[in-house]
């Protein structure tokens, strides 16, 4: 009789293929770890908001919590999707140039286009350069550094030729996403939200959830499992497109205005929300809850530097330390997890 182990909820042939740092303990240790993640990164999101709100009486004013949800929306987008992609055990560099190829997409249908379908052909464009990235990393076995990065120069290097590297001002009603729903609160961070929410219920509670974790933690394992890891990884990839061409053309509503230049640190931020949400570079664990608070304290720390009028170039060493902070604090918590879990 064969002997089997559970990972992720997935039946697997016991041995050395079902040994995961991150899939062993199963579903409900997973749980717990994820959960202790987010309650640490949201400790440390409430310790630098506390601290900006006592050197300034604006911080945490309605209208400016509104104003860092509406500008990290369109990176919290595209790291949802990258969340995705490290879950997965990669990444996707290419979310740098595919949000500015999304945005001037956006603004070259929006000349003959309502803005439902510009939007929908900014995200089209995006999934096209993730079905491009899959299909590599997956069939030619590129290493997704590799894949994703020269992607990431061919479609910046489009968003250019298809502007002639001129910023293309948009009509009026293009502005939709950048449009207040009520208050100060914007359509942007309405979508943000909904899909936030959709990749959550999708990890946590989902089938092809379970088997993108079981991918990440131990791809060996989950094939032995009889899982599609090919496939899944592909379509992997083109989500992680389709909300970076959407993120483009919510940044270009927002601007009105369409740059081949925005949005091209997309890739690093994206990324540094994810860890510092508690994501591990080696996949298989993160979420999307540790990701929205990752988004937000880069958001809060930016705008909270900014109130206190500190210099640009110093916000950006002042953004790496407290970065490293986070991140310092997250080996720590992990340390302790292990001790618990």
């Amino acid at each position: 009789m064969k002997m089997t182990e559970t990972v992720d909820g997935v039946e697997v042939p016991a041995g050395p293929a079902a040994k995961s740092g991150s899939t062993g303990t199963g579903l409900r240790a997973r749980g717990a770890r994820a959960a202790l993640q987010s309650v640490g990164i949201g400790l440390f999101f409430v310790v630098v908001c506390l601290y900006f709100s006592s050197r300034s009486d604006t911080f945490l004013t309605v209208s400016n919590i509104a104003g860092i949800a509406a500008i990290a929306a369109p990176l919290g987008i595209v790291a949802i999707g990258q969340t995705i992609a490290i879950v997965s055990g990669g990444f996707d560099l290419s979310v740098g140039g595919a949000l500015p190829l999304g945005a001037v997409t956006f603004g070259i249908a929006a000349d003959s286009m309502s803005f439902v379908p510009a939007t929908l052909v900014a995200a089209a464009v995006g999934g096209g350069v993730g079905l491009l990235n899959g299909v590599i990393v997956e069939k030619l076995r590129i290493n997704p550094f590799i894949c994703t990065l020269a992607t990431l120069s061919v479609t910046g290097g489009a968003a250019f030729v298809l502007t002639n590297g001129q910023t293309k001002e948009l009509p009026t009603d293009a502005g939709f996403w950048g449009d207040r729903i009520v208050g100060d609160l914007q359509y942007c961070v309405i979508a943000f939200a909904v899909v936030a929410l959709a990749v959550l219920v999708l990890l946590r509670y989902s089938r092809l959830g379970r088997a993108i974790y079981a991918i990440g933690g131990n791809r060996e394992a989950a094939e032995l499992a009889g899982i599609r890891c090919s496939a899944i990884v592909q379509g992997v990839y083109v989500s992680s497109g389709v909300f970076a061409g959407f993120a483009g053309a919510v940044t270009a509503s927002q601007l009105l205005a369409a740059a081949p230049s925005v949005g091209s640190n997309a890739a690093l931020g994206s990324i540094s929300a994810v860890i510092v949400g508690g994501a591990a570079l080696t996949g298989g664990s993160g979420g999307v809850v540790g990701t929205v608070l990752g988004i937000l304290l880069l958001g809060s720390i930016s705008n909270g530097l900014t109130i206190l009028q500190v210099n640009s170039y110093y916000q950006t060493i002042w953004t790496g330390i407290i970065l490293l902070v986070a991140v310092a604090f997250g080996r720590v918590r992990e340390v302790l997890l292990r001790k618990i879990l």
